[in-house]
């Protein structure tokens, strides 16, 4: 069974940072592209960065010079380094990822993580 599972939400002031962490597990290969989307009550879910299994890089035009997206494929690990945060930038965290199975991919998300940023 392949779960993928964040962690390192939380709630903090403005110009704090934080550190999300992403982990997919299970019976699986590897894992190809992975990205960070964020969800804000009222809003569409909406692409933070992602990150191609060659280390290639896209950020979402609200979150760039503050975000850093990384990954250690030794630990079929994602990271989101949050800096400078906003109160904007409050919303539930998804991780999404393409897991190599034997008989292909698949595309997996976790469950979210908390992000509050609040004075």
């Amino acid at each position: 069974q392949v779960q993928v599972v964040e962690s390192g939400g939380g709630e903090v002031q403005p110009g704090g940072s934080l550190r999300l962490s992403c982990v997919a597990s299970g019976n699986i290969g590897g894992v190809g592209l992975m990205g960070w989307y964020r969800q804000a009550p009222g809003k569409q879910r909406e692409l933070v960065a992602e990150i191609s299994s060659t280390g290639h890089t896209t950020n979402g035009d609200s979150v760039k010079g503050r975000f850093t997206i990384s990954r250690d494929d030794a630990k079929n690990t994602m990271y989101l380094q949050l800096n400078s945060l906003r109160p904007e930038d409050t919303a539930v965290y998804y991780c999404h990822a393409q897991v190599i199975l034997a008989v292909g991919m698949i595309s997996a998300w976790g469950r979210g993580t908390q992000v509050t940023v609040s004075s």
